[in-house]
């Protein structure tokens, strides 16, 4: 973006050439008219180099038409690079190398040809003159045009740092939603089992103390209370992580299925569990994800499907791992709303991270159905 006023490196330039005319006409002073003549051409090029920061082309073409003119009225000589220098810098500075080149060039052959044309000796004028003025020009111009290059050089490694940040920033932003929905499922897979079993165990006591039934009362504060005892312990674990403290519990995998099966028929539920195949060499995730899938399918037949009896099945094979479980109740969640729809989301994210596959819908002969695969990679190893 072009600076609205001039910065202070062009006012000190434009001090410099005042300063280089006014050393010029103390050298040579000459008539008044000629002095006045002088201090005005001063007076434009130090506003053309002024100019040059904004308006970098016309102010190099108006220069040098001013030195041309300033040399053709015969006033005090100042030499040809050093009033030009502050322009060429800017113009290159401002990315208008080419021009400065060319403008450059074309005054040094003009003041040439013009010495030639006076007399002055081609060898001496080539020698010093000439080598002299174009060093000088070549070098300033140079200096612009590499001062332009590391400005620009900055400002790519400020956009890439910029966008590294925001790149940062949004993978920062994408790992607290997974992490954020991670513990979501957690919680809801804990809390939701136990509630259910809770919900079902409080009815059945309710009805018992109705009853005068205290035996069974009992029992089912007994189901209530290891219920909640095993989901202040998975609630801890799954807590910990916000602590850093992950680890001090394990994560429920296919061993933990048995106990599992035992609250769900603390519950109310009858469930017919078994477990096939080599389950000592399980990745310890897939064995989670099956204990997660298996705990929502009899949650949801607990809660929702007033069903009388859940079966079952885990088959570990060399390649996947293969879940069935099945119940006889009304045909799952209706519409999957609420609570229930969630899990089964939950259920289905779960799988598809590993890869695998679930589908949950009624069954053939009723009831509710819930397949899950997940591969092994080869191996239960």
């Amino acid at each position: 973006m072009e600076p609205a006023r001039p910065r202070r490196l062009e006012v000190a330039l434009a001090v410099a050439v005042l300063g280089l005319v006014a050393v010029a006409l103390l050298t040579d002073p000459g008539s008044p008219a000629r002095a006045v003549l002088t201090a005005g051409c001063a007076l434009v090029v130090a506003a053309l180099v002024l100019a040059a920061g904004r308006w970098p082309l016309p102010a190099l073409l108006a220069t040098a038409a001013v030195l041309v003119l300033y040399y053709a009225l015969d006033l005090p000589a100042v030499g040809l690079a050093a009033p030009m220098a502050p322009v060429l810098y800017l113009a290159a500075e401002r990315g208008r190398v080419l021009a400065a080149a060319v403008v450059g060039a074309g005054l040094l052959a003009v003041s040439v040809g013009v010495r030639l044309l006076e007399g002055d000796d081609l060898t001496v004028l080539l020698t010093f003159g000439l080598v002299t003025d174009a060093a000088l020009m070549t070098a300033v111009i140079a200096l612009g045009d590499a001062v332009r290059s590391r400005r620009v050089a900055q400002a790519e490694f400020a956009r890439r740092a910029a966008a590294a940040d925001e790149e940062r920033r949004r993978d920062a932003a994408r790992q607290v939603d997974a992490e954020r929905v991670r513990i979501a499922r957690e919680l809801h897979d804990t809390l939701g089992h136990t509630m259910s079993i809770v919900t079902m165990r409080s009815a059945v006591a309710q009805e018992a103390l109705a009853d005068r039934a205290y035996a069974e009362v009992g029992a089912s504060l007994d189901a209530i209370r290891a219920a909640s005892g095993g989901a202040m312990t998975e609630l801890r674990a799954t807590l910990g992580t916000l602590r850093a403290e992950a680890g001090r519990e394990p994560a429920p995998g296919i061993d933990q299925l048995p106990a599992l099966a035992e609250r769900v028929r603390d519950g109310g539920l009858p469930v017919d569990l078994r477990v096939a195949g080599e389950v000592d060499a399980l990745p310890v995730v897939a064995g989670t994800t099956a204990y997660r899938v298996v705990q929502e399918a009899l949650t949801n037949a607990l809660r929702h499907a007033d069903a009388t009896r859940a079966v079952v099945r885990v088959d570990v094979g060399a390649a996947d791992l293969t879940l069935l479980i099945t119940d006889d109740g009304r045909g799952g969640p209706p519409g999957h709303a609420g609570d229930a729809g969630h899990g089964l989301r939950g259920m289905a994210e779960r799988v598809e991270l590993l890869g695998g596959e679930v589908a949950a819908g009624p069954g053939v002969d009723g009831g509710y159905r819930v397949h899950a695969r997940l591969p092994l990679g080869g191996g239960a190893a």
